[in-house]
């Protein structure tokens, strides 16, 4: 038997309050665990995601796998940075880390407890759907679709949905039957719907769970996406902006995302430790 040592964190925590931001479970020393393993373990803690440290391969800081309760990864975002601060915990690098994953090498800093990603590069292609039917999916109505909706990927393609104001954020109610319709090149039905908001952004990210829809807290790699779908839009850079997720989740989270003038995409977000465990396999 073998005991294997975790780490729960809060990740895009708000103003470092404890039940705030988006949680997450990572495996300080993965090897010996294999894929199955590490799916049975992600489906046991039942988060969103659980990550698993192991030995870099590319003279990184660390190589990580990400787990959902059902598939692996290449890249997300809310993992990433949460990782890092465990990463910097177990000595594996300081304030700059490299992280190894399927995606690529994500590039990671901290300033105290606030940790940012470089995002890779997006791309991104136009979605076939008019715009009845994205608002037939969310509950809306036609009118509430804004300008151009994208399918984004800098890591993880997403479909990313503006909306015209706040309060059509508020009323979105996805169905289900309609989402699973939607799917990423991955084969990943998600939607991203955001909109201007007092302060910044308002966002709410859906995810096809089985045959039900799940909202997540806190999307650290749809907020990468954003920056790339500004990029597409053309927006005028550099450009910064707060994104506030998480409320009708009852996990109200602060995101940060930053283009700059080079165009690169950066998200950032504070990250607090809750607890610690084993497991004995």
């Amino acid at each position: 038997m073998s005991t294997y040592a975790y780490r729960l964190v809060n990740v895009f925590t708000r103003a470092g309050v404890v039940w705030s931001g988006n949680p997450l479970c990572v495996f300080e020393r993965a090897q010996g665990l294999d894929a199955q393993t590490m799916q049975a373990l992600a489906l046991q803690f039942n988060l969103s995601e659980t990550t698993f440290i192991l030995p870099a391969q590319q003279g990184c800081s660390a190589r990580v796998r990400i787990f959902t309760t059902t598939f692996e990864m290449p890249f997300a975002g809310h993992p990433t940075l949460g990782t890092a601060h465990v990463c910097r915990a177990l000595g594996l690098g300081g304030d700059q880390l490299s992280l190894e994953m399927p995606a690529g090498v994500i590039p990671v800093r901290a300033s105290g407890d606030r940790w940012t990603l470089a995002a890779r590069a997006p791309t991104w292609r136009e979605v076939a759907e008019p715009p009845f039917v994205l608002a037939s999916m969310l509950g809306i109505d036609k009118e509430d679709i804004g300008d151009r909706p994208l399918w984004v990927d800098t890591g993880s393609e997403q479909l990313m949905i503006p909306l015209r104001d706040e309060s059509a954020v508020r009323r979105a109610r996805i169905r289900a039957d309609l989402l699973q319709q939607l799917r990423s090149r991955g084969g990943h039905a998600m939607a991203y719907v955001f909109a201007a908001a007092e302060g910044g952004l308002l966002v709410r990210f859906f995810f096809a769970h089985g045959l039900s829809v799940s909202e997540d807290p806190a999307t650290g790699s749809a907020a990468a996406n954003l920056g790339g779908w500004f990029l597409a839009t053309g927006a005028a850079l550099p450009c910064e902006v707060e994104i506030s997720q998480g409320e009708y989740t009852g996990r109200p989270s602060s995101l940060r995302l930053q283009v700059d003038a080079q165009r690169q995409i950066h998200v950032s977000g504070e990250v607090i430790e809750i607890g610690r465990g084993t497991v004995h396999l």
